[in-house]
């Protein structure tokens, strides 16, 4: 089996930039690859809903703050697809979100020789010499089951969030007309005139898809669900806004763990269950209009919890709904949870050399390792609570790249 000297698991927007930082310092060669289970690039497939638009800065692109001349950036991708001038009459920092998705793969079609799509990571192994791990074993299988194993020296891990269920809808997760936000696009189609859906949470996918079932020719029901008392708008203001700047990581790793969550805890409002304002008064229009018309398609359930949810015979989501008004059970045709994600900071991937990884991690993103582990294993996206709240975001990719490609010293 050949020796890697790095195989990156995922290829997302996280090792896409580590790709492109790998390539700008003649370090990427083919002792290097990324596996990802998509069976092509594609980020967010499932909320890439029409008339949405990015949340930063076109600016914060996979390369600009870490070298604006790079081929890869987003300004040289509207010239390479002559929309440059046009971009420039738009008078925005914001693409859309399916034009920055053409950006990205874009930006991936240059390393389909350095990435195995369509097939799963299912474990990563130690490999023994002399009494020590001296290199690792990945092992991946495809659509069809084949296996594949591969050897590496270094392994840079950047997998994503996934889903987050809140505990009363754990038994509904394999039903049909239960889905997360991830999977929307992917199930509004089962949505029908008349239907009733319900949507849970009051953050910004949440937001965008009950304005977008909203729109629905279908014209079904919907009830965003929140126990919040409304809708809260993002805190994008520019003060605010510099702990998004990469400079910022360092600030908050030189931090003791209580520091840490006092910063978390003080700028929840810019990421976490919050919405951008103009889409808040776009919901609030809809709702306003509505009542003009005196009809009741459209609602809002605030201060509401849910206490149970469950199929009934008739396949149908009940959900026993609580507020200041008393318990209530409601039907719906459809669910939608759009709950948010939860980003482990040991994935299970890394179970069989757990024994071998100490608790913490260093700046630049490397697990620290007992003495007899040889290979480096670095995280992208997981490391919120000793890097800040931009790790999990596209804020930082560009700089954090460099800084892995760094520490990896091939």
């Amino acid at each position: 089996m050949k020796l890697y000297d790095v195989i990156g698991i995922g290829f997302g927007p996280a090792n896409l930039a580590l790709a492109i930082a790998l390539q700008e310092q003649n370090k990427l060669s083919d002792r290097v690859c990324f596996i990802e289970k998509q069976q092509d690039f594609l980020w967010h497939g499932g909320m890439l809903l029409d008339n949405t638009t990015m949340q930063i800065s076109f600016l914060k692109d996979l390369v600009s703050l870490r070298n604006p001349t790079s081929h890869f950036s987003f300004i040289n991708y509207l010239h390479h697809n002559k929309r440059l001038d046009n971009f420039i009459n738009l008078k925005t920092f914001y693409p859309s979100r399916h034009e920055f998705n053409d950006y990205l793969g874009w930006a991936a079609s240059h390393f389909r020789d350095y990435c195995h799509f369509g097939e799963q990571v299912c474990a990563v192994e130690p490999v023994l010499l002399d009494g020590q791990v001296d290199h690792l074993k990945v092992i991946s299988r495809d659509s069809e089951g084949q296996q594949s194993v591969r050897l590496t020296k270094h392994l840079v891990v950047s997998v994503g969030g996934s889903a987050k269920v809140p505990a009363p809808f754990n038994a509904l997760q394999d039903a049909e007309n239960v889905w997360h936000s991830s999977q929307y696009l992917h199930n509004k189609d089962k949505v029908q005139d008349g239907d009733r859906v319900a949507v849970i949470g009051a953050g910004q996918s949440g937001a965008e898809i009950f304005a977008d079932l909203a729109a629905m020719t279908e014209q079904p029901e919907v009830d965003m669900i929140m126990r919040a008392g409304a809708m809260k708008p993002a805190d994008s203001s520019p003060f605010v806004n510099e702990i998004f700047d990469p400079g910022f990581t360092d600030v908050v790793f030189s931090k003791s763990p209580e520091q840490r969550d006092r910063y978390f805890n003080e700028f929840r409002s810019t990421n976490y269950s919050v919405v951008d304002e103009p889409l808040i008064d776009h919901i609030y229009a809809s709702l306003y209009q509505q009542k003009l018309n005196g009809t009741e398609r459209l609602a809002i359930r605030n201060r509401t919890s849910v206490n149970a949810a469950r199929i009934n015979t008739e396949g149908k989501v009940v959900l026993e709904l609580e507020n200041i008004h008393g318990v209530s059970q409601v039907e719906y045709d459809q669910l939608v949870l759009a709950t948010g994600y939860q980003y482990p900071s040991r994935s299970p991937l890394l179970e069989q050399v757990s024994e071998w990884l100490q608790p913490n991690i260093t700046r630049q993103y490397q697990l620290e390792t007992s003495e007899q582990f040889k290979p480096k294993i670095f995280t992208q996206g997981v490391n919120e609570q000793t890097h800040g709240i931009s790790d999990s975001l596209l804020s930082i990719l560009a700089v954090r790249s460099a800084e892995i490609v760094d520490a990896l010293e091939l």
